[in-house]
């Protein structure tokens, strides 16, 4: 019963869409005005576009987005060629209605394959991309889906949907067996050769009891997908633990014991010094631990109490715009009683004084957001990053950023250039960031969009830990290969387009 009512509200808001227009020259265009500002309109759609990725829209209705995008490449392309304003405003409405109609279609699929979307997002974050044909297979067939109902098939998708979430569901058990455990059990095998019985083995004991475990898991319990994926990453993280401690014990066992004291004594004191602590040196070591946490417990206070404090400053400065707002409306009450002023001259008035207001704030901003875009820009040397802007929003292009091949691991090398970064975003205040992660096209689409939207999480993340933002303000978009900086076809190229964009968005201004 419950299936039925849910295959008639689908068929119903179907033909509700089909009713309302489904071709170009029948869409709900909204209403161009000549005065509006291209540049502006044209952010806006690129914001709404970049909003409905981090929905998947483009993945559950691909045509209709496709084709808001190529709106927008053609409302870019006649700005930037002098075309009429007329003409491109109205590329840029065209867009807004196709994408309009790729958020309904993408609701409809988001109820009627439900089933097929969760088990392909969990096989992308087993690292099913990398099974090749197959994957590449089942891809075919989820596209497959989203096309039957953009093109009002919903029978049909409903029928083939249990056949292409099993399919993923089989290939996300598949890359985990292959993928994560056969890492886990490629590095065991390599660190047992070099000796891990004997210089690791309480170490190498937990890793092989966590593989034991996971495996056990994965074959008696394969539905519990997200259980079953935190127990192979936990062997994985095992695993690669126990390579860490390996090449420790390696470093350490041609070592006297004085030299291994005063290695450790310089770690302590290196980590002491960076936190602006007194040397302790000649304490206990356990007593230098401890220190290094408390400073650590008193930063995190610190960032905390910034953090309450901006909030307030927020919360004043908004209760000032109020109270401002209060005399505003008091003014305008005083000048509408005047006598001997008809209501159309007051209106007129009102109206001047209102874009004369709309008009100082847009200058102001401008020249505010000008002087943030300076500042911000001489905090990155050349090889770091380049700063630019795009309409109301700053882009920090990350040149100097590096990843491991394949992985998403942000390296310690990076800290620092990352720590600039957050110093930019709080130059901002509390603004709404995007991180962008970008590859070359070496390897597969699906590989390549995965590694980028994992890299920009792992960014994000970075960001999230260290108190930059709330994590609401804070998302992460991987494009994998659609949009190169340069050409693939040189060592250059691809380098330039491996890439992290930090896109910050300012405080907008009306027109």
């Amino acid at each position: 019963m419950k299936s039925y009512r849910k295959t008639f509200f689908l068929m119903s808001l179907l033909i509700i869409i089909t009713l309302t227009g489904c071709s170009g020259p029948t869409l709900q265009v909204p209403h161009v005005a000549i005065s509006d500002n291209p540049s502006s309109k044209i952010f806006q759609l690129e914001e709404t576009l970049a909003e409905g990725r981090t929905q998947q829209i483009h993945v559950l209705a691909p045509t209709w987005y496709a084709k808001a995008d190529s709106y927008l490449d053609k409302a870019r392309h006649g700005l930037a060629n002098n075309d009429s304003v007329e003409g491109v405003l109205q590329n840029v409405a065209y867009g807004h209605a196709h994408f309009d109609k790729a958020k309904e279609y993408a609701l409809i699929a988001q109820s009627a394959i439900s089933q097929a979307i969760k088990a392909r997002k969990l096989a992308n974050a087993a690292g099913a991309a990398s099974l090749g044909d197959d994957y590449q297979k089942l891809e075919y067939e989820f596209t497959a889906l989203t096309a039957d109902i953009e093109n009002n098939n919903l029978s049909r998708a409903e029928k083939n949907e249990n056949k292409v979430a099993k399919g993923f569901a089989d290939l996300e058990l598949r890359a985990i067996k292959e993928n994560t455990l056969g890492e886990v059990r490629n590095l065991l095998t390599t660190n047992i050769d070099n000796g891990a019985k004997k210089l690791a083995p309480k170490t190498l004991n937990e890793t092989q009891k966590a593989l034991a475990d996971a495996d056990q898991f994965i074959t008696q319990q394969r539905y519990k997908r997200v259980e079953m994926q935190n127990k192979a990453n936990s062997a994985l993280f095992q695993a690669q633990r126990l390579g860490q401690i390996m090449a420790m014990s390696n470093s350490l066992k041609n070592m006297l014991p004085e030299d291994i004291s005063l290695r450790h004594e310089s770690q302590l004191h290196q980590v002491t010094s960076k936190l602006g602590g007194r040397d302790l040196r000649n304490e206990p070591a356990d007593l230098q631990l401890q220190s290094i946490l408390g400073s650590v417990v008193s930063l995190q206070d610190d960032n905390q109490y910034l953090k309450e404090k901006r909030q307030q400053e927020k919360l004043e400065f908004e209760n000032k715009l109020a109270e401002k707002q209060v005399e505003i409306d008091a003014q305008r009450q005083q000048i509408a009683a005047l006598e001997g002023q008809s209501k159309a001259a007051q209106r007129e008035r009102e109206l001047i004084a209102l874009q004369e207001k709309e008009t100082n704030a847009r200058l102001e901003a401008e020249r505010h957001f000008q002087q943030l875009f300076n500042e911000v820009q001489g905090m990155f040397s050349q090889d770091q990053a380049e700063v630019y802007k795009q309409a109301q929003k700053l882009v920090i292009r990350l040149k100097a950023i590096q990843f491991p091949v394949g992985k998403d691991l942000i390296m310690p090398d990076n800290y620092a250039l990352l720590s600039q970064v957050r110093k930019a975003i709080r130059t901002f205040g509390e603004p709404e960031v995007v991180i962008e992660g970008h590859t070359d096209n070496t390897g597969s689409v699906a590989i390549n969009a995965q590694l980028s939207q994992n890299r920009a999480e792992a960014v994000r993340q970075y960001f999230i830990a260290n108190g930059t933002l709330e994590e609401q303000k804070l998302s992460a978009i991987g494009y994998g290969s659609e949009r190169p900086l340069a050409t693939n076809d040189t060592t250059e190229g691809r380098a330039i387009n491996r890439r992290i964009d930090i896109i910050i968005k300012a405080e907008r201004v009306h027109n």
